[in-house]
């Protein structure tokens, strides 16, 4: 691990316009690109606790001050945030879609900030653009297996539908993981979606009971594809995680999720990931915001 200057992510981490045309980045360098997706429509819909849309300006807040240790050959970039000030959470969502494929296109890797976990639906077309099929891996007391509302409308509890619909219509294999489910968080007929779309998961029971145990994560990267992670808040303990829209009185701890995240890491085959359901307005001592930014920085130092 190479010093860096005693630099804190403040100091490192640069600015970047994804509007702008930009030609290519340095080929020898690991290439991480930030952006903020500010949206409570997702939640709204799914008629949970708003707030997450102001999650990214937390998570900044926190991460930047924390010290860095990064390999010398590393770069972080910041693209700002995309916004979803109306109704229109499509719209909002094709635009973090079209800079997630920009940041593709760049050789870089997206690290997406939400808002709720509708944030992954616009991140999965983003990859889904440039011709990516990568494993999902989410972190999550939910499935969020949700079938989409009237006029297929999104919201925080489909994303995942939504990518399994869209890629049986395209003939493609949709390979996903759930690590930490809360049965009393998902419905019978949530768990028979699961099955009949064969997804894998890990109840959080056998987490807390097994948080030394990584061979479902060993599992994941022994088929040697692309990774996508996403992490959504609630599936840690509500006293670690008080700040998000359902925090779980029985969620799983934080070691196991770190362990994890440096496990697929330096597998090499993660190419996107993002953290959500950052809620400000439900955080105590802007706790999960401080772990949001430890789990990041954990995960770039792997």
């Amino acid at each position: 691990m190479t010093d860096v200057n005693n630099e804190y992510f403040h100091q490192l981490i640069k600015s970047i316009d994804l509007n702008q045309t930009i030609s290519t980045l340095e080929n020898d360098k690991q290439h991480f690109i930030l952006i903020g997706f500010c949206c409570d429509e997702g939640v709204k819909r799914n008629q949970g606790v708003i707030g997450a849309k102001e999650g990214s300006e937390y998570f900044r807040r926190a991460f930047f001050n924390l010290a860095a240790h990064l390999e010398s050959n590393t770069r972080l970039y910041d693209a700002g945030n995309v916004y979803c000030d109306s109704e229109d959470l499509e719209s909002a969502q094709q635009l973090l879609a079209e800079y997630v494929a920009k940041i593709i296109q760049l050789n870089a890797t997206p690290i997406v900030i939400g808002g709720g976990h509708e944030t992954a639906w616009g991140h999965l077309q983003g990859l889904y653009k440039k011709k990516l099929n990568p494993t999902i891996v989410n972190f999550d007391a939910h499935f969020d297996l949700r079938e989409t509302l009237t006029g297929n409308l999104g919201s925080s509890g489909t994303p995942f539908y939504q990518a399994s619909r869209y890629l049986q219509d395209q003939q493609l294999d949709f390979n996903y993981y759930c690590l930490g489910v809360q049965p009393f968080a998902n419905t019978n007929r949530l768990f028979d979606y699961a099955h009949a779309t064969n997804t894998q998961y890990l109840l959080a029971e056998h987490i807390n009971n097994n948080s030394q145990d990584l061979s479902f994560i060993d599992k994941i990267t022994a088929q040697n594809k692309q990774i996508y992670i996403t992490l959504c808040l609630d599936v840690f303990q509500a006293a670690l995680a008080p700040g998000v829209s359902a925090a779980q009185a029985l969620g799983i701890d934080s070691p196991f999720v770190i362990n994890a995240l440096r496990k697929l890491k330096q597998s090499k085959q993660v190419i996107a990931l993002d953290i959500v359901e950052l809620n400000p307005k439900k955080d105590i001592d802007n706790r999960t915001a401080k772990l949001a930014a430890a789990l990041l920085a954990n995960f770039l130092q792997a």
